[in-house]
């Protein structure tokens, strides 16, 4: 996807021109023959994936969600047909990944291509003042001022939405959005007003679709490209699937928040289902792009309705693993992926694939370079903790640093925040569940990938 834009701009003005009958009528034989030869000539150099308009863009993300629970990713009960489908009809790495495995920093690194510790939008929540109960804290004046802070930080990036924007596409918030008004973050449309998770957009998947169809058929009618932003809370707590899918699950398992668990992950894949079939049935499939990828992840407690350890806000790949498709219905061949990829991966991929400017700032690549991909073998990302304790300073809320290098993880603590953590090394490829710490076997290893962090983002 080398082209500029400026040649498939073109084709579709001369192209456009070339239809209108009344001003064909007006030109000499000769000029038609030289529209003609030019339309050709403009052809010959825009390769056949550069679609005629500029594609449209579905970004699907599930909320609190274990890389290893699905379908197409091996899971004994768990079924995800429609997402299975997207992976098995798309480029699919199986081995991605979000910088930090919790929501807000990881949808904020995601909508900007970006590092928490460089958009600064580290933790979910501003500082919890001393003595301050959290039910207090969200009604009080200092939370709002916080939330207003971290806002702050993301508008002053630059955003999918706004940078899509500036190409003519509208865009639709819905789901989870934590940094204030849908606006903030560039979109045009949208469900959430300001409040904390993303309140009225929260409604998206659980109870409702609609506020998709009216967008696309709203986009259809003025014939505007668009992207969609769909997040919804889902599997993300509460649990509460329908009674349909728990039962079939509930017969699967001897734990009760298991089966709930499992049925939400089904029910946000119906869910996925009824999107695409609202883009079949308006002829949109072939002319967008569909990106999916999990905010972070997620093991569920047996006894409990919470998650384990080792996953959501841990640095293991229980709370950062996912898997990430990019599916565009005839542009893209379909592949299963061992490469490394990440989250912060999916900016520049877009930019690339819609013909827009690239921004060498960026520290992703695009996932449609077969040479890019492969040429990379290291990815680094960040912790903290869930309420910040500076809004402007990153490393003051910084639990852990980790790495990957090839099939080797490092992850280091911060131990102002982590005192009792140690230094932690190990073989994804033998042991993926990150069981066998290998940090006092290898030294050199561990020397060597210590230093190649602390090139990546040293806080100190």
């Amino acid at each position: 996807m080398e082209t500029s834009l400026a040649p498939r701009r073109l084709l579709h003005l001369v192209a456009s021109f070339c239809t209108r009958k009344s001003l064909l009528n007006s030109l000499t034989t000769r000029t038609r023959l030289v529209m003609t030869l030019l339309l050709f000539s403009i052809a010959l150099v825009v390769p056949a994936h550069v679609a005629a308009e500029p594609p449209n863009v579905l970004l699907i993300v599930s909320d609190d969600h274990a890389w290893t629970d699905y379908g197409f990713m091996g899971h004994p009960s768990i079924q995800t047909p429609n997402i299975d489908r997207l992976a098995a009809t798309g480029l699919t790495f199986t081995r991605g990944y979000v910088p930090s495995s919790l929501c807000c920093p990881s949808l904020a690194s995601l909508i900007t291509g970006r590092y928490p510790h460089q958009h600064r939008v580290t933790s979910n929540d501003p500082p919890l003042p001393p003595g301050m109960k959290p039910q207090e804290f969200y009604r009080s004046a200092a939370f709002e001022q916080g939330r207003a802070r971290m806002s702050q930080h993301l508008a002053a990036a630059t955003t999918l939405p706004k940078l899509l924007g500036e190409s003519g596409y509208r865009s639709l918030q819905t789901g989870k959005w934590w940094q204030g008004h849908f606006s903030q973050g560039g979109f045009t449309d949208g469900m959430t007003q300001g409040g904390r998770h993303g309140d009225d957009g929260l409604t998206i998947g659980r109870k409702t679709l609609e506020p998709i169809k009216t967008f696309l058929d709203s986009c259809n009618d003025s014939k505007q490209p668009f992207l969609i932003w769909y997040a919804p809370m889902m599997p993300h707590d509460p649990h509460t699937p329908p009674d349909r899918l728990l039962n079939k699950y509930n017969v699967l398992t001897d734990s009760i928040h298991i089966a709930r668990y499992w049925a939400m992950i089904e029910w946000f894949d119906e869910t996925v289902g009824n999107i695409m079939d609202e883009l079949s049935q308006r002829q949109l499939l072939e002319n967008t792009i569909v990106v999916y990828v999990a905010d972070n992840g997620w093991i569920q407690s047996q006894d409990n309705a919470r998650y384990a350890p080792k996953s959501k806000q841990s640095p293991y790949d229980g709370g950062l693993r996912t898997p990430i498709i990019v599916n565009w219905k005839g542009h893209i061949e379909p592949q299963i992926s061992s490469h490394l990829a990440q989250s912060i991966d999916i900016v520049p991929t877009l930019r690339k694939a819609l013909q827009l400017p690239a921004d060498d700032s960026l520290p992703g690549i695009d996932l449609l370079d077969e040479k890019s991909v492969a040429r990379r073998s290291t990815i680094f990302g960040s912790c903290f903790s869930h309420n910040s304790n500076d809004l402007d300073d990153p490393s003051r809320s910084l639990r852990w640093r980790w790495m990957i290098d090839g099939n080797t993880k490092l992850i280091v603590p911060n131990p102002e925040l982590e005192p009792n953590g140690s230094v932690e090394l190990f073989d994804l490829e033998q042991d993926p569940f990150e069981n066998n710490n290998l940090a006092d076997r290898d030294s050199d290893r561990l020397k060597e990938m210590t230093k190649a962090l602390d090139s990546w983002w040293n806080p100190n």
